[in-house]
């Protein structure tokens, strides 16, 4: 037998915040994890590549994701400044 549903109204949500940008000097990201309490996990990264501002904005979302899987979240709703980026996902 399957597990029963989870009830959607009582699932603690964590949130992800990307920004991924890219300029003549270099690229990088901005990520911010917030907890279902409220606490803000926040990181910047510089990347040691050149991206366009679609590649460093998935790349921010890639590792946004993986630092959300560390500190063990769940339930993530992911936003980001591009459709295009987090939509699929």
């Amino acid at each position: 037998m399957g597990t029963p549903m989870e009830d959607v109204s009582k699932v603690e949500k964590w949130l992800l915040y990307v920004d991924g940008s890219s300029t003549t000097q270099g690229s990088g990201e901005g990520v911010v994890i917030t907890s279902p309490h409220g606490e803000d996990l926040e990181f910047a990264v510089k990347f040691g590549f050149k991206a366009s501002n679609n590649e460093a904005e998935y790349e921010a979302l890639v590792i946004g994701m993986r630092m959300a899987h560390d500190v063990r979240a769940r339930h993530l709703v992911a936003y980001s400044g591009s459709q295009l980026i987090v939509k699929p996902v």
